[in-house]
């Protein structure tokens, strides 16, 4: 069953009375999932429903008109603006929840595509803690070349799943290595996988790499299945 939630908005807030869509139980595991520009929650909510795990729970936020911010995440920070930090408190807002109702971060974990994969990049960069998982599929950190990539704090080993095609329009593969990179350093445990002449979407060993991270989290969250 699909639970249709609508939050209450704030001026300034452009996500902030947004709707969110949760599917099964939410309360021993869940994943936060994040739609592409121009999707919906419910698209994004199917293909977490595609990974037919048992006992996870689905939750999906829906961006003001369809999108998470109005430009490239390549554009300076500033000209997306308020539309990220909405979107980023958001996500903070739906995890703090989680923990709050008793799921310990280790049981938490998080899918995004395209604009919501660069959003869940970002967003665990910004807020680093042991997660159970993390899939960004055909995404980056946000900002444009030579971004400083100072964040503060670790993520503790959390596994982390990359993938992209290259090239791609929207997204340079340089971009998913730096990514790489900073995500390593941070203390995550990184796995990059490239597909080269894939279109912009989601192909099944990627939805194969996320069964596996998920299924892990489930069954040893303090190792996150590696």
């Amino acid at each position: 069953m699909i639970v249709e939630q609508d939050l209450p908005g704030a001026a300034g807030d452009p996500h902030g009375g947004g709707t969110i869509l949760t599917s099964g139980r939410t309360d021993t595991s869940a994943v936060v999932l994040l739609h592409g520009r121009g999707a919906s929650a419910e698209d994004i909510l199917s293909l977490g429903r595609e990974l037919r795990i048992d006992g996870l729970g689905l939750i999906a936020p829906q961006a003001d008109g369809g999108s998470w911010y109005p430009f490239s995440f390549l554009a300076p920070i500033p000209e997306n603006q308020p539309h990220l930090d909405s979107a980023l408190a958001l996500i903070e807002a739906l995890v703090a929840s989680l923990i709050a109702g008793g799921l310990p971060p280790e049981r938490i974990a998080l899918l995004g595509f395209s604009q919501g994969a660069c959003l869940t990049l970002e967003y665990i960069a910004r807020h680093p803690r042991r997660y159970g998982a993390v899939m960004g599929l055909t995404g980056g950190l946000i900002g444009p070349p030579g971004t400083p990539r100072a964040y503060a704090g670790t993520l503790g080993g959390t596994p982390v799943f990359l993938g992209a095609n290259d090239p791609d329009p929207h997204v340079p593969f340089e971009r998913v290595r730096e990514t790489e990179s900073v995500l390593s350093r941070m203390g995550s445990a990184v796995e990059l996988r490239r597909y080269p002449g894939m279109p912009h979407a989601v192909n099944a060993d990627e939805m194969e790499a996320c069964r596996r991270l998920l299924r892990g989290m489930m069954t040893h969250p303090e190792e996150g299945g590696r």
